[in-house]
């Protein structure tokens, strides 16, 4: 999959362009159904898909006081986008120039860029522009007029509720994976680049990474088993924050990196950490890779939840925490 940032990079030689337009935060089962009927159109006339999305919640822009969290990070929803196989990605900078920008406006000049539209495809409620002031109606409208085809796909339904973005943030919430995973069709995971940290897990005898999961929905706070993979083949959009990271014994240092794709098992915390007395109590992600010696900084990892261990919980004292951490890891072996 070819990714671009503006569609007059696209360049189609003559060929016809069949685009879906959306956000697709998760890349959820009606996402899906969005972009595979614009494959299949491209195919039946010999064109180019091209999925078309934002690097950004409009929100971010729009309303800042309700940005939602996300279901993935940008890096990983490009990742889960090509491997659906479309032939392009136009990843747009949503900032306040664009948002302001009419909805009529918008899909002229992506005519103009593409040089000819077949089709557009996105949900039955879209709405885009400035304002939300575009819908179906209005794209079907300037379909009649530029001769382009459109798709208002309707809602994909799961016991009898349309799935959403909304409600995979509220499964994740409430620790409901396997309600998540139906809606998305696949498990669902947390990635996030692993940052620095305060090395208590070293101190600990622990070492743990750290990941900067701002932004991202997360489950209740508590210890779970998890699957981890290593993804270090490089950075689409979020940057690595500035807390956490993966502590590294002194006296034994690391054998190795971790490597791109590699996956290891792991038991992951996730809250305050209330034993520990650190100014004002913040929310982490931290995981302790099982049988894994190496520095994970800067690098990209993916956590895929197997079983909650334990609420999150105070100790009396570090050795009290210490002793838990072990029955944890005991545990956690147990599932795997």
């Amino acid at each position: 999959m070819r990714i671009i940032h503006s569609a007059n990079e696209l360049k189609p030689e003559g060929k016809k362009c069949c685009g879906a337009i959306g956000f697709f935060d998760g890349v959820h089962l009606g996402h899906q159904q969005i972009i595979r009927q614009t494959i299949s159109d491209a195919r039946q006339h010999e064109g180019l898909s091209i999925v078309i999305t934002f690097d950004r919640h409009p929100n971010t822009i729009v309303a800042p006081d309700r940005v939602p969290p996300m279901i993935y990070s940008l890096d990983q929803k490009v990742r889960t986008i090509a491997r659906l196989g479309p032939d392009v990605l136009l990843l747009l900078h949503f900032d306040k120039p664009f948002s302001q920008q009419s909805p009529d406006i918008f899909i002229r000049n992506l005519v103009q860029d593409f040089g000819c539209i077949q089709s557009l495809c996105v949900g039955a409620n879209f709405t885009f522009g400035h304002k939300r002031a575009g819908n179906i109606a209005l794209l079907n409208q300037l379909g009649a007029e530029l001769n382009f085809r459109v798709h208002g796909m309707a809602a994909v339904s799961l016991d009898r509720k349309p799935v959403s973005s909304t409600r995979i943030r509220e499964a994740i919430i409430d620790g409901n994976f396997d309600a998540a995973d139906q809606m998305l069709g696949r498990p669902w995971a947390l990635a996030g680049k692993v940052v620095q940290g305060d090395r208590l897990g070293h101190q600990l005898g622990f070492p743990t990474a750290n990941l900067d999961a701002s932004g991202l929905v997360l489950p209740p706070n508590g210890v779970y088993a998890a699957h981890t993979r290593i993804l270090n083949d490089g950075s689409i959009g979020r940057s690595a924050g500035t807390d956490g990271g993966i502590g590294r014994a002194a006296t034994n240092p690391p054998a190795s990196s971790g490597r791109s794709g590699e996956s290891y098992r792991a038991v992951l915390n996730i809250g305050i950490r209330p034993t520990i007395k650190t100014g004002t109590p913040e929310r982490r992600v931290e995981a302790h890779l099982l049988d894994f010696s190496g520095d994970l900084y800067g690098q990209e990892l993916e956590l895929t939840f197997v079983q909650k261990l334990r609420a999150e919980q105070k100790f009396d004292s570090l050795d009290g925490l210490k002793a838990q951490i072990v029955k944890d890891i005991e545990k956690a072996r147990t599932i795997f």
